[in-house]
Parts: C-alpha cells; structure tokens; sequence
C-alpha cells in the first residue's frame, strides 16, 4: 500500500519540547509569564499594540461579540467559512446575516457587504480564508461607521499592501489548531489596537474580573502557559515555515496548470498568501467528490475546502442577502490538497497524476 500522504502536520519538535519543560519547572502551569510573552510576540509581528489569547479562534470571536454587544443586532457575515464563525454570532445573541464571497478568492468583498449594508447594520464579519487576504479596500468601510470583526483564523503571517493581517480591522481572530500556519495544539489570539476593547476582552475571558473585582460577566477562555510555550517557540520559526507552503504551493501551481479542470484560489492582489491550505476549484460537476474518494483510496488524505452555511441544517432559518450561488459553487466544487513540511515533490507529483489520470 502507498504511503499515507496527510493533509496537514505541524511543524513541531526539541524547540517546544524544551519550552514546555519550562513551563513545566515553574510549577505555574495556568495562564501566567509565558502566555504573555506570546500574546506580545504575536502582537509585535502583526504590528498591533495589543494581542489577547484565548482557549481557541471561536471563544476569541465569541469574546468579541460579547465584548462590543451585538445582542439582538444585525451582523453581516461570510457565508462561505466553517460554522464556528457564525456560531460564535449566535451565542452573543447577534442576529446573523450570510452575505456571498467571490467565487475566485473565496472571501467576501467590499462591494459585496456594501451592496448588503442597510440603517441597522454596524457589525461586519469577513472571512480571510486559507492564507489569502481580503482585498486592502475592505479596510476602507471602517470609515463608513463599521466595525469589521475580522476571522483570519487560518491567515497568521499573511499581508496585503505589506500589512500584516490582523493590524486592519478593528479586531482580528486567528487560530492555533494543528492544521494552521502555527499550533498551540487548541489555542487562539485576537489582535487588536482599542485599548477599551482589549480591557474588556481581558476581563471577559478571566470570568469578568478586572483586577481584584469582578466587574462584569464573563467565562473562562485563558490559554495555558504550556499550549502558550509551544506557540511561543512556533512564532519563533513562522517565517521559516510560510516560506516552505508558498514554494510547495508554487510547484503545486506548476503541475496543475496543465489541467483545464482545475484551479487554484486567486490570489488577493498586492499580498503574501501564506497557503494555510492550498485550495483549488474543480470545474467540472460531481468531479471534486470523485477526486477525493480516489486519493482516499490512494492512501491520500483531502477535504472540501470549507461550508456554504446556508447548505448546512443548522443554519437553514438564518437570513441571507442573494442566493449565495457563489458560495454554494465553492462548497460544491472546492477541494483543499495535502501542504506541509513533510510533502516532497515526489508527493505533489503522485496527487497531480492522480487528479489528472481522473479525468482521462
């Protein structure tokens, strides 16, 4: 049998190790020194004055939700994303509303939300997805009153203009599972430069405490200093490793360019994607579920790309502006292909032959 070709693995080794033993020694195994020195070492490489972490990317969207009360208020959101982001809206009592993306980038638009906006609507959560940055004039709508709540849970280390995702919206969320530019194993961040919300944001995930008093309501969404010790030492090695995903996604251009059936995510202009996943679109109907089973049964792991949420049961009830063709489109027809350190061009050649060979 062909070896097994994984969708993703983490970058991982002695380096975290030894942090971890760190933290381990200092018998303070809570959040404590080494999560703060990971928030500032994440807050410095995007270029904000603050960076609070969290337990994961969704408790750090529902901490702002929370923290800027959109209880009972319209929120514009990307309807082509995974469900945590809209979950995260319900749970703080917003009143969601699934907006469509661009069928080639895959994120929302400006043009889209704007054409979304009405009176009532002051809350608009984009969706920067698999590394590729939203189109830098997004930013501009915050000068129209909106507060843009950014999930760029898989978009750490991705630019646009040169600025670093997560230091252009009001807040920004990104994430830490296993299968993201870094790992903290569980873990998420937000980025932020309102020292008012970060307080608040502080306070919310510590059960509402302020100090010595407990101010307000609140939860327990703390990361601990070990999940924080093996971020700390990823942060340390991000760059090395989005240098490694966009040259393996340039061979992984290369090989599938002579496919008429196939192709990849736009790239966002003026940026750096970062390649969290590398995500093509199949063209032809049913073609993408045949292409998955196949590399499955070649001992080779793939996926969709991610959910159009108006498809899912759970969230057939929630309001949408259109009909969100192309998100569905890109639900339909999207299929993420192994990246990570241990693919060998070897490997990237062997999946090329197959999708080819599928469609003789």
């Amino acid at each position: 049998m062909q070896k097994r070709i994984y969708l993703m693995r983490p970058v991982v080794g002695s380096e975290e190790i030894q942090l971890i033993k760190r933290a381990i020694k200092s018998k303070f195994l809570t959040e404590g020194k080494i999560t703060h020195e990971f928030e500032k070492s994440v807050s410095q490489y995007v270029g904000t004055k603050y960076a609070i972490a969290t337990t994961s990317a969704t408790t750090a969207l529902h901490s702002i939700f929370e923290s800027i009360n959109v209880k009972g208020k319209n929120v514009l959101v990307s309807d082509f994303t995974f469900p945590a982001t809209i979950l995260a809206i319900i749970q703080a009592g917003g009143k969601p509303i699934l907006i469509d993306v661009d069928r080639h980038s895959m994120n929302t638009t400006r043009e889209i939300v704007e054409e979304s906006l009405t009176r009532s609507t002051k809350t608009i959560v984009p969706v920067s997805l698999f590394g590729n940055p939203l189109d830098i004039d997004f930013y501009k709508l915050k000068k129209q009153g909106m507060k843009i709540i950014e999930d760029g849970a898989t978009n750490l280390g991705t630019k646009v203009n040169n600025k670093f995702v997560g230091s252009l919206a009001n807040a920004t969320c990104f994430s830490f599972h296993p299968r993201k530019i870094i790992t903290t194993g569980e873990g998420g961040m937000i980025t932020t430069n309102d020292k008012t919300l970060q307080e608040r944001l502080r306070s919310f995930k510590a059960f509402g405490k302020k100090g010595t008093k407990f101010v307000d309501y609140g939860t327990n969404y703390k990361l601990s200093d070990i999940q924080s010790a093996i971020g700390l030492s990823q942060m340390k090695k991000i760059e090395k490793i989005i240098k490694k995903r966009i040259e393996k996604a340039k061979i992984y251009n290369e090989l599938l360019s002579k496919n008429d059936f196939i192709e990849p995510q736009s790239q966002t202009r003026k940026s750096r994607h970062t390649y969290q996943s590398y995500v093509c679109i199949v063209l032809k109907k049913r073609l993408r579920d045949k292409i998955i089973k196949e590399l499955a049964q070649r001992n080779i792991e793939s996926q969709i790309g991610t959910y159009a949420l108006h498809c899912l049961p759970a969230f057939k009830k929630i309001p949408k502006n259109g009909i969100l063709e192309n998100s569905e489109f890109l639900y339909r027809n999207s299929i993420s292909l192994p990246l990570h350190e241990e693919l060998t061009t070897e490997d990237q050649k062997i999946i090329c032959a197959i999708i080819k060979h599928i469609d003789d």
